[in-house]
Parts: structure tokens; C-alpha cells; sequence
């Protein structure tokens, strides 16, 4: 049985060698579908979309689901920031998350060039949500909502 504290490695891990590192894109009908493999562990983001993009992560130990988030992203001032420089300034933000911080929820604030990121979260591993945002010249210009945690049968 893997503990939490595994998953919760493997989930940091999996989630920057997948988006944040330049994962492989699998293309399935109108979505992007990055995965990552550990040994018994596996990892899969689906996503839709751009500008305004949804998507869901998921995580299985063997074949079991053990964990699951869900997320809804857009950018709210296309005046102050396109779709390409938000990933550019998320990347970058997360990235500096994973390497620095070793998890993957809230509690960060970085600066970019092309804005001022934060993401700020409640709860742990096990059920969590959170937000992310970035802001331009002072004015929230993008956002997402994310909630997620372990999947018990």
C-alpha cells in the first residue's frame, strides 16, 4: 500500500515532467493528453482547450485510481496578457514550485515578467482547493480554480 507522503512525491514528480517539463502530447478528440509512468505509478493530464481551457489529472497505483483534480483556467484580460504568456509566466511559477517547495498546492507567489503570479490553496493532499492568477500592471488578468483528493471506492 503506498502512503501519502509516496503519492504526494509522485504527484510533484509526474506533474513537472509532464506540462512544466514539455511532456509528450497524446491527441485524443479535442483534447491534450500528457502521461507520465513511475514503475507502478501512472499519471495522466487531460485538458481542452486554450484561451479558456478545463481539464482533469489523474493518478493510478497499479490499476487502481487513487487520486484525481480538476481545474478550469481562462484569461479574463486579453488585453494585458494572451494565452502564450500566461503558460509562459504558469510554467515558470510552477516549475519554481515543484523544485523549490516540493508540492504542489497554493502558498506561492512569483514574478515574471509578464506578470505577477499567485496560487493559493486550502486543505492537503487528500481533498484540496485552490486558485491561481495572474496579474498585469496591478489588474487580475487571468484565473483558475482547481479541487481534487484521493478517490476511495
Amino acid at each position: 500500500m503506498a502512503s501519502i507522503e509516496q503519492l504526494k512525491d509522485f504527484i510533484v514528480e509526474a506533474k513537472s515532467k509532464t506540462y512544466v517539463g514539455g511532456g509528450v502530447t497524446r491527441p485524443r478528440a479535442g483534447s491534450r493528453d500528457i502521461g507520465y509512468q513511475r514503475d507502478r505509478w501512472r499519471y495522466l493530464d487531460s485538458y481542452f482547450g486554450g484561451t479558456d481551457f478545463a481539464g482533469q489529472e489523474t493518478v493510478w497505483f497499479e490499476d487502481d485510481t487513487r487520486w484525481a483534480a480538476n481545474y478550469f483556467g481562462r484569461v479574463i484580460r486579453s488585453d494585458l496578457i494572451d494565452a502564450e504568456r500566461a503558460g509562459i509566466v504558469i510554467k515558470a511559477a510552477l516549475e519554481t514550485m515543484y523544485r523549490e517547495k516540493r508540492h504542489f498546492l497554493g502558498g506561492m507567489e512569483y514574478r515574471h515578467a509578464y506578470g505577477y503570479y499567485i496560487d493559493s490553496s486550502r486543505g492537503d493532499t487528500g481533498h484540496f482547493s485552490g486558485r491561481e492568477v495572474i496579474f498585469v500592471d496591478g489588474e487580475e488578468a487571468y484565473e483558475l480554480d482547481y479541487r481534487g483528493g484521493l478517490i476511495v471506492p
